[in-house]
């Protein structure tokens, strides 16, 4: 089987892939786009697949489709077949077609005249384009292995919504075969991202395709760099600790003021979230799940060892979000839920509980914060001798 990936036009063919370069066709209805479907800008350019006028058929996949099982029977299919997977539109996830260079430059001079387009998207497009086949007949596919003349529906199973799994934890589609799934949901939670499992636990399976089909090698120096500076950070931070807490103590006291004191604790709090905020933004989006939420653990871990030294905080207090962290990723990768409802009141029900110790974590840090400013009074800048005590004088 050839596979065929549209990207911006030559042509190169090696180990069995055909790439074929391509113009991107430019979006009359861009306007219609706003906030995050502006990511549909470029998916007009699907339409290069009916000028593949050297194959007889092409199907036309999106990326966030996990394949159950051979679905070479579609090949069998009319000139135009696609899934409805709601009541009024069918989805361009998945869609067979047989290239034809006078329906391509029909389509071309569609979108110069502005054709009828509900989402501004390929899929409002290609709905205007056929329009009738709701009512269209299902595809069977002859057991003699011939092709179909004409535009069919394909059964549900061929494009099974995410979604419905969810709700079970298991494929609940009464209309078969059912051979690919698809993930139309929003934009940050398709399957490729590794925070979205366990939200999603679905996704762990579109990436055990990817592991056995392209593995994550291009991931892996960025993710050991990232290792070891996590590394350095904790291992800097402990040999520089006593300098911190002489820092952090050996200040004037007359000269730290309400405003002061309170740019101090603000300095601690922005550096918690910090903490907790920057692994998520640098590790590579696409790795593994597992992979990611370990580097992301790990890189928290790292940040948080440097703010409870530099403020000398109660590690428990600022390390309370992270067990939290941990806590949720098991309660929502428990594979043992009868359905996806008691998963959700589980999930509900921890998050519930989890909040006044969270809230307790943030009062403890105030707390310390505070305690570390009026500990200024009880030590001496650095440099100044240190004041003598009656011990010293006894002594």
């Amino acid at each position: 089987m050839t596979f065929v990936m549209v990207v911006n036009g030559n042509r190169r063919e090696e180990d069995g892939m055909r790439v074929v370069v391509v113009e991107n066709l430019k979006n009359p209805y861009e306007g219609n786009l706003g906030g995050m479907n502006r990511r549909f800008k470029l998916t007009l350019n699907k339409l290069y697949a009916w000028s593949l006028v050297d194959y007889e058929r092409v199907i036309m996949i999106d990326s966030d489709n996990i394949f159950l099982q051979n679905t070479d029977e579609l090949f069998q299919c009319g000139q135009f077949c696609a899934v409805f997977i709601n009541p009024c539109y069918f989805h361009t996830g998945l869609f067979v077609l047989q290239p034809s260079m006078d329906v391509f430059n029909g389509m071309l001079h569609d979108l110069e005249i502005g054709h009828d387009n509900s989402d501004g998207a390929d899929q409002g497009f290609l709905v205007g384009c056929f329009p009738d086949l709701l009512d269209k007949p299902l595809f069977h596919p002859p057991e003699n292995g011939t092709k179909l003349n004409g535009t069919y529906r394909l059964p549900l199973g061929y494009q099974m919504d995410a979604s419905y799994y969810y709700l079970k934890l298991h494929w609940h589609v009464p209309c078969g075969p059912n051979s690919v799934i698809t993930f139309p949901s929003a934009p940050w939670f398709k399957p490729w991202y590794w925070w979205s499992w366990p939200i999603l636990p679905l996704g762990l399976s579109w990436h055990k395709q990817r592991w056995d089909d392209l593995g994550y090698a291009a991931e892996i120096p960025v993710v050991l760099m990232e290792l070891l500076m996590y590394t350095a950070i904790i291992a800097l931070t402990r040999l520089a600790r006593p300098q911190m807490t002489k820092l952090c103590y050996n200040r004037r006291p007359e000269k730290q003021g309400v405003l002061v004191q309170w740019l101090i604790k603000l300095a601690g709090i922005v550096a918690m979230v910090a903490a907790y905020t920057i692994p998520f933004f640098v590790i590579p989006c696409t790795v593994h799940p597992i992979m990611g939420w370990s580097m992301y653990l790990f890189g928290v871990l790292a940040f948080s060892t440097a703010v409870i030294n530099a403020f000398l905080l109660p590690p428990l207090a600022v390390l309370t979000a992270w067990l939290g962290i941990v806590g949720m990723l098991f309660v929502m990768a428990f594979p043992w839920y009868h359905d996806g409802i008691a998963r959700i009141l589980v999930v509900v029900a921890y998050a519930f509980c989890s909040a006044p110790f969270l809230w307790a974590s943030i009062v403890r840090v105030m707390d310390s914060l505070q305690t570390m400013l009026e500990r200024d009074l009880h030590f001496p800048r650095l440099g100044d001798p240190a004041p003598e005590t009656e011990f010293s004088k006894l002594y």
